[in-house]
């Protein structure tokens, strides 16, 4: 067997494995490798030397690493649920102790449980029975506005 045939071969089978790794995972992690691995082995097949299937590996994986990447992880791991305490970002909670951030006070009940809060404005008062949007979660406490 002639080394460019023995390249070709090396190139596919990192294909396989690629594609092997993707398939097992669904997490999109080694398909933008995969796509590398076969222009090489397509360049390796025509007669191309190995540092410049090699070089296309790179090119190729990083290309499409760089610029697809963002694109389908926005269209295919769109369907994570948020669980524990993400869950009560973007949510109303009722405030049941008056929030003041400069006396370090405030209480909030979301989905009847109790937490301490504070506001996203760190001049305002919020009062009691007002209905406020959680903005996020630090530490302990609601971050809420």
């Amino acid at each position: 067997m002639n080394p460019q045939m023995t390249v070709t071969i090396v190139w596919i089978v990192l294909l396989v494995v690629l594609l092997g790794v993707e398939l097992a995972t669904m997490g999109l992690t080694t398909i933008w490798f995969a796509g590398g691995a076969l222009v090489a082995a397509i360049a390796s097949a025509l007669g191309a030397p190995v540092w410049l299937s090699a070089g296309l590996f790179v090119v190729v994986s990083a290309v499409l690493l760089f610029f697809t990447r963002p694109v389908a992880m926005k269209h295919f791991n769109n369907r994570l649920t948020r669980t524990n305490v993400d869950s009560v970002i973007g949510t109303h909670a009722i405030v049941i102790e008056e929030i003041n951030n400069l006396k370090g006070e405030g209480r909030v009940k979301v989905d009847g449980k109790e937490w301490s809060a504070r506001s996203a404005d760190e001049s305002a008062v919020i009062p009691k029975d007002a209905v406020v949007e959680v903005k996020e979660v630090s530490g302990v406490k609601l971050i809420v506005g």
